[in-house]
């Protein structure tokens, strides 16, 4: 069901700052800047080989990213694997012995459905599901 590591997300103050480093330190390109309001978040996406970094600003105080931020500082904020079928992938996890966030898909950047697995499931890896909107 898992199909490929689809996006690494960054949490990050400010993408007008976050941004240009990427880009400058890196010479990666921003292919897009995209607000989801459903996550309370901005997002700026980079292409590295098939697999995204997805650059995540809060957009209000009580979003996850503000908290994540308030608590552990920028960084590594999640792992996204791609997946067929977003409910199924959670039904498994779920009959598995996962913790979930989300008991059903969201809507997510990119026109994807999202849904998150609790980091206590994975040994503090929080995990998001995601696949096109138009397969799940």
């Amino acid at each position: 069901m898992i199909t490929k590591i689809d996006h690494l997300g960054i949490a990050v103050a400010s993408l007008d700052e976050a941004v240009p480093v990427w880009e400058n330190l890196l010479g990666l390109k921003c292919e897009r800047i995209e607000e989801v309001p459903s996550q309370k978040v901005r997002t700026a996406f980079f292409d590295v080989g098939g697999v995204h970094i997805e650059l995540l600003e809060p957009t209000s105080e009580d979003s996850p990213i503000a908290k994540s931020i308030a608590a552990r500082g920028e960084g590594v904020h999640h792992l996204a694997f791609a997946t067929d079928d977003v409910a199924e992938q959670l039904n498994q996890a779920k009959s598995a012995g996962a913790r979930l966030i989300n008991e059903t898909p969201v809507a997510g950047a990119g026109g994807k459905l999202v849904a998150f697995m609790h980091p206590k499931s994975l040994r503090g890896v929080l995990t998001e599901f995601c696949s096109d909107s138009k397969h799940s």
